[in-house]
């Protein structure tokens, strides 16, 4: 296993506790309390050096490997992400790490598409241009052309340099820093040659796709992915990255995917303004609203009152009356319940847990050390547990 910082827990490597604290982009990651570092609720991947670290969720007591591959199985249910058995292995034994896995699984698919034929689209031009092509433009030819030996026009062309393949570009070029191994990569940048490299805000991008460019929809949203969560940290001759994911929005993802097969009625980050109020529960069921909260739960004294206020809030003016707050199961397990408001303006409020480890719990399997299992096996054991509470 590659070396392991746990969340929450305390960085004590002299030499990267004093680069993370002279890396301003990592501080969001990290907080610094009385000379007293320490990892957050984000875990992933760190190279620093040229080693890699991974941040992992506690899970397991035991055993790293269970940590690691309960973190990999969430981002995989999560995002859609189809791993084989011997990549997860490679993340395992630090023959990749998670960030050389993906990119690879992407440039891969993104080649394969490219091979099947590059997408092309009609894109509108205007030239100057010695014969005739398309529409003659008027007034462009009387600002532009003093003689007559150009003609301005707009045409339509079928190309390739559209807004879509340009993204792919962009995304291909900035994966190349992260790369080991860049074949397949370069392979989709000589493909796309004839493309015009372009920057993007993909916070903002907006890419339609319909029947012509739908099979690059999963490239597409794997790409955003890759580029959202990698971090690069430049400097000098040194380059070292991160590939960070914010726990609580895995958490939530990973439910809220369970819980639409349990409830096919079951919406997700349902927006809703009530006058000035706007709302946004993360989970709502046929009969319950479910709020995931990431965060270590030690007694029922550390229950929020923001929290049970956000809970009365969203069961008053969506009208449903059982309302969840789920947690991830610490040290304790949860399963408390009581009652908001009063009258006809009650709402019934449970407090769980979701043990997210693969073992069941007092199993003989537990007991042999054996917490481990397959993908598949993984997400049928949460899944049950889910149905239970």
């Amino acid at each position: 296993m590659p070396n392991t910082i746990y969340e929450y827990s305390e960085v004590t490597h002299e030499k990267l506790k004093s680069y993370i604290i002279n890396t301003p982009q990592l501080h969001k990651y990290f907080k610094l309390d009385w000379n007293i570092l320490k990892s957050q609720q984000y875990c992933g991947i760190l190279n620093f050096e040229g080693e890699d670290i991974y941040l992992l969720p506690k899970i397991s007591n035991k055993d790293e490997k269970t940590n690691l591959d309960t973190f990999i199985y969430m981002l995989m249910y999560a995002y859609n992400i189809k791993l084989q058995n011997e990549q997860i292995a490679s993340c395992q034994n630090e023959t990749h790490n998670i960030l050389e896995v993906f990119i690879q699984m992407f440039a891969k698919k993104l080649f394969q598409e490219l091979q099947f034929g590059v997408f092309k689209e009609y894109i509108t031009e205007q030239e100057n241009l010695t014969t005739l092509r398309g529409k003659y433009l008027i007034n462009e030819n009387l600002k532009y052309n003093m003689t007559k030996n150009k003609i301005y026009c707009e045409y339509d062309e079928f190309s390739m340099d559209n807004t879509l393949n340009q993204f792919f570009l962009f995304a291909v070029k900035s994966l190349l820093v992260f790369a080991k191994d860049k074949r397949v990569l370069m392979q989709c940048e000589i493909a796309l040659d004839e493309v015009e490299v372009k920057s993007f805000d993909i916070n903002s991008l907006n890419i339609h796709f319909h029947r012509l460019n739908n099979r690059f929809k999963e490239s597409f949203e794997f790409a955003i992915l890759l580029l959202q969560k990698s971090i690069p940290l430049f400097s000098k001759d040194k380059k070292s990255f991160a590939f960070l994911f914010d726990m609580n929005e895995l958490f939530e993802k990973f439910i809220g995917r369970i819980f639409t097969e349990i409830d096919t009625s079951t919406k997700l980050q349902n927006q809703k303004n009530f006058g000035n109020l706007q709302l946004k529960p993360d989970i709502i069921t046929s009969n319950m609203i479910i709020d995931t909260k990431y965060k270590i739960l030690k007694s029922r004294d550390d229950l929020a009152v923001g929290d049970k206020y956000q809970m009365f809030v969203y069961g008053t003016n969506f009208e449903i009356k059982n309302t969840m707050l789920l947690y991830p199961k610490h040290l304790e397990h949860f399963d408390y319940e009581m009652v908001l408001g009063k009258d006809e303006r009650e709402i019934g409020l449970k407090i769980k847990s979701i043990d997210l480890g693969c073992a069941v719990s007092g199993s003989e399997e537990v007991l042999l050390g054996y917490e481990s299992c397959e993908y598949i096996e993984f997400i049928e054991k949460i899944k049950n547990r889910l149905e239970k509470i």
